[in-house]
């Protein structure tokens, strides 16, 4: 029998699945909703409520966010998409490449940081190449998930069913007890993402990438160097023919005009290669070493800073003095210190290098300046319009080797465990504003608050379901259903349960509600708990269904443009699989 509370309980979690699901309203609303509701009805108090405001894993989120930022400020990472996903192949074959490794990781580091550092790579990556992020980001989050499930120190589930067998006086995990069962799920989860999964995903594009498709373009030359790579190989092995958002029309040797410029033609020291694109890619490509924009005494293009640096398109007005004078001639780098990067002109294609073109009334410039050319000149007859062009992320390379160098001591100190999660994410943040890394502003904004909202408040809504007494009346309800099968039924009772609970009220809360029902269920049937109690940490991390029930779907829920649906569409069946090959590999070494 089941009281108010149980039943009050009851109604909100039904009307909070019926809103996530139909996403009449934002999900960090509801979920926050139904959170001081349970405080108001007395279900949980103040402090039980808002004690997910302080949990270590969500502040650990919180200051990944900043680390990830800052990281990707230098773009290192950007440089893996190529290396972990390709380019030029189908889903499938790109899945294959890039989320074995991330499983093998995650086996050994904590899950979040990783998913942490590779969103803003695949992001990154799927805008360039044109490709739907919505594809990869989800497969991210459950290669995390399974990979975690191979080791005690794969995810915090596994250490706090460690913990809570010891309180009880059974013997822990050892490192490697959950390996066998990981290795299975994760080897049969990759290959159903793999081959079939990716194919029940949305095709939902970046809106950036819809929208630059339709953005007018510009002509950039760029010169070859000694040091690009590429010297002696054609347009189409450097990779340069499949370029998101460019295209190389025209190749200048000498005094040769090579146009068009074919695919099997040849790149020589000396080249100029003349590009027509979009302001972003635009950006990327002027980093590429060896491809040198121009030498410039003012700005290190190849070394600049983004904080001090920025993107400006200005047009040319009917009365300013550039009009007629080449942009060798023009005197623009002393004179509004700013570097003419490109230039676009209406229903013309420039095919003069930039420093000889003769500068027109109505030609849209890129330049690159410091941020406070806009004031300057923003109400300057020399131009009708002066307006900020994309944000390109860069910063000088010491950034990016100090950037690095604290990555890596936050994943070895967790790892490790030499200092808590906790601390080390802190101290890692801390690390890289006051090094400048990322500015104090940037750090604040780079910020998912509503992320953290919804992870902070289903703490305050598990504790609910366990005040109310409702999460025991059900489990036991189920458990008397399944106890009539046996061994192998009590075990895919426990599982399926554990999972259920898992979606609904996140990883480590659905594992201590389960273990003490698990330990009972084995004593009253006479067997060894073992089994129990592997089972109920391997579907504990199982979340594959809701963006709440595990702390890397939240992260990636956002970013990917995914709706509440789009997770159960592939999540249930997902999780049947897991569940399936899991129970499977349980019942043979522990039961047979």
């Amino acid at each position: 029998m089941i009281g108010f509370a149980s039943w009050y309980t009851l109604v909100l979690m039904a009307a909070m699945t019926i809103l996530l699901v139909t996403e009449l309203i934002e999900a960090d609303i509801v979920i926050f909703s139904v959170l001081i509701l349970l405080l108001v009805g007395g279900v949980v108090k103040v402090e039980e409520a808002f004690e997910g405001f302080s949990n270590h894993g969500m502040l650990t989120v919180m200051f990944l966010f900043i680390v990830a930022a800052a990281v990707q400020k230098t773009n290192l990472f950007n440089k893996m998409g190529d290396l972990l996903l390709g380019r030029n192949s189908g889903i499938s074959k790109k899945l294959c490449r890039f989320l074995p490794p991330v499983s093998a990781f995650s086996a050994f580091f904590n899950n979040t940081p990783i998913v942490a550092m590779m969103i803003p790579v695949v992001k990154h990556w799927a805008k360039k190449y044109n490709i739907a992020l919505s594809k990869f980001l989800i497969p991210l989050s459950y290669a995390t998930i399974l990979g975690g499930a191979c080791t005690l120190i794969g995810t915090s589930t596994n250490l706090v069913v460690h913990g809570l067998m010891l309180e009880n006086g059974i013997k822990g995990l050892s490192f490697f007890e959950l390996t066998p069962v990981g290795v299975s799920i994760t080897i049969a989860g990759l290959l159903a993402v793999i081959l079939v999964g990716h194919k029940l995903l949305p095709d939902r594009k970046d809106p950036t990438i819809i929208i630059g498709e339709n953005t007018r373009e510009f002509v950039l030359v760029v010169k070859v160097d000694y040091n690009y790579q590429q010297i002696g190989r054609s347009i189409e092995q450097a990779g340069l023919r499949h370029l998101k958002g460019l295209f190389l029309f025209q190749v200048q040797r000498g005094d040769k005009i090579i146009s068009p410029a074919k695919p099997d033609e040849t790149i020589m020291l000396g080249d100029r290669l003349f590009f027509t694109g979009l302001p972003e890619t635009i950006m990327d490509l002027q980093k590429t070493p060896g491809l040198s924009l121009m030498k410039d005494a003012v700005f290190d293009l190849d070394n600049y800073d983004s904080d001090d640096l920025g993107t400006f398109e200005v047009v040319i007005s009917p009365n300013s003095p550039l009009i007629g004078k080449n942009v060798r001639d023009s005197n623009f780098r002393s004179v509004y210190d700013a570097v003419i990067v490109a230039i676009h002109r209406s229903g013309e294609r420039v095919r003069q290098k930039i420093g000889d073109i003769v500068m027109h009334s109505g030609d849209t410039l890129l330049i690159m300046a410091r941020h406070s050319f806009i004031e300057h000149w923003y109400h300057s007859r020399d131009f009708y319009l002066v307006s900020r062009s994309v944000d390109v992320n860069s910063k000088p390379r010491w950034y990016s080797y100090f950037s690095m160098g604290v990555l890596l001591a936050m994943v070895a100190a967790m790892a490790t465990g030499l200092v808590p999660v906790l601390t080390a994410a802190c101290f890692a943040a801390l690390a890289l504003v006051v090094s400048r890394c990322i500015t104090p502003h940037d750090a604040r904004n780079s910020v998912d608050w509503k992320v953290l909202l919804i992870i902070a408040s289903a703490f305050g809504i598990s504790k609910g379901l366990t005040n109310s007494g409702l999460a025991q009346f059900l489990a036991h309800e189920l458990l008397d259903v399944v106890g009539s099968f046996g061994t192998l039924g009590m075990l895919a009772g426990i599982y399926l349960i554990t999972w259920f609970y898992t979606e609904i009220i996140t990883n480590n809360a659905a594992a201590a509600l389960m273990v003490p029902i698990a330990l009972a269920m084995a004593h009253q049937a006479g067997i060894d708990p073992r089994p129990f109690l592997v089972a109920v940490t391997i579907a504990a991390s199982s979340s594959f269904a809701t963006p709440i029930g595990y702390q890397t779907n939240l992260m990636v829920y956002g970013p990917g443009g995914y709706k509440f649906r789009d997770f159960l569409k592939i999540g249930i069946p997902m999780g049947l699989l897991v569940a399936t090959v899991a129970i499977t590999v349980i019942y043979l070494f522990y039961m047979k």
